[in-house]
């Protein structure tokens, strides 16, 4: 049990603006009801358009604020997910439940299903908002915030817009534990392992034949960070992944390839660098040398932004908690 159930327990019932919002805010099965109790420890009783809430005062609170929020969202139509129930929750735990529903508002574009792609807490809003104004964007954080595929949303968008003629995703074709040379395959059946995940996302906006056919006209080019030393990127939408795996030379060569009418993100996670020890992160560096150039934005992504199975969340900070005390020790 949670110290938090050693305090005072009250009931409050939270009311069902429209009958018909019942499976949008209870989820199949009751399933969203189970995970605000799993999460914050509080009883929930649905009984026709009421919701009664049985915990301690505070969390009864934040519970009836995460269903306000929701019920606000469920009224535009929008299909409330699991997804959405648990951002919910980490913003009502941080403070700012209040702004929840506001993230709704926007639909940054819609993908290869026709079904609206919208940011799905704070840390990817700020994130948005740093890339349109901002010539390069560093999105610093852990596995499983949405960096990669946040930053292809963004990047179509663009291209369909007609801000941009053309997209360039790449990333360093760092070896984890495999040699490339003992891959079977030519350069690209060597290098496409490493670039899925922005294949992925890129399948899940475009669809994989609307993709295939950019790719083929170069208006998508999906090429290893190698491929970009002595050229300039210009009227493009570039997007560096896997950024902390870039020694420090490579770092400097690719940010210094933006041409006009350009714009970069870069993306990393430094607790998952992959270069030999005695070579320092062209990420971390960057991180220390221009957070204070005019133009260039930086967000840090924690755990709390993840948005993968909420277990990741807690592998993440219990590896953070393990390496910190390593470190003491």
């Amino acid at each position: 049990m949670t110290e938090a159930t050693n305090q005072a327990v009250e009931e409050k019932t939270f009311v069902l603006q429209e009958p018909e919002q019942a499976v949008n805010l209870l989820g199949v099965n009751d399933e969203f009801l189970h995970i605000i109790e799993d999460e914050l420890s509080v009883s929930l009783r649905a009984f026709a358009d009421r919701i009664i809430v049985t915990g301690p005062a505070e969390v009864d609170q934040q519970v009836l604020a995460i269903f306000n929020q929701l019920s606000e969202v469920s009224t535009h139509h929008i299909t409330i997910t699991a997804s959405d129930v648990r951002s919910a929750i980490k913003m009502a735990q941080k403070g700012t439940i209040s702004r929840f529903s506001d993230m709704y508002n926007e639909v940054l574009i819609k993908d290869s299903q026709h079904r609206a792609i919208r940011v799905k807490n704070l840390g990817q809003r700020e994130y948005v908002q740093l890339v349109r104004h901002n010539d390069i964007t560093f999105g610093i954080g852990p596995a499983g915030t949405g960096k990669t595929f946040l930053a292809v949303v963004l990047a179509v968008a663009a291209l369909k817009a007609h801000e941009v003629e053309r997209i360039i995703l790449t990333r360093p074709a760092v070896e984890a534990g495999e040699s490339l040379g003992f891959l079977p395959g030519d350069l690209k059946e060597k290098i496409d392992p490493y670039l899925r995940p922005i294949y992925d996302a890129l399948y899940t906006v475009l669809g994989q034949d609307q993709t295939n056919r950019m790719l083929e006209r170069g208006i998508i080019e999906i090429a290893p960070l190698a491929y970009m030393r002595g050229r300039t990127l210009e009227n493009a939408f570039v997007i560096l992944d896997e950024a902390q795996n870039t020694t420090t030379a490579q770092m400097k060569m690719f940010l210094t390839r933006l041409g006009l009418n350009s714009r970069m993100i870069v993306n990393g996670d430094l607790t998952q660098v992959d270069l030999p020890h005695n070579q320092k992160s062209g990420l971390k560096q960057a991180g220390e040398i221009l957070r204070s150039v005019k133009h260039i934005g930086f967000i840090d992504f924690s755990s709390a932004d993840v948005v993968r199975h909420p277990v990741v969340a807690q592998i993440i900070d219990a590896y953070q908690k393990y390496d910190q005390e390593q470190r003491k020790a």
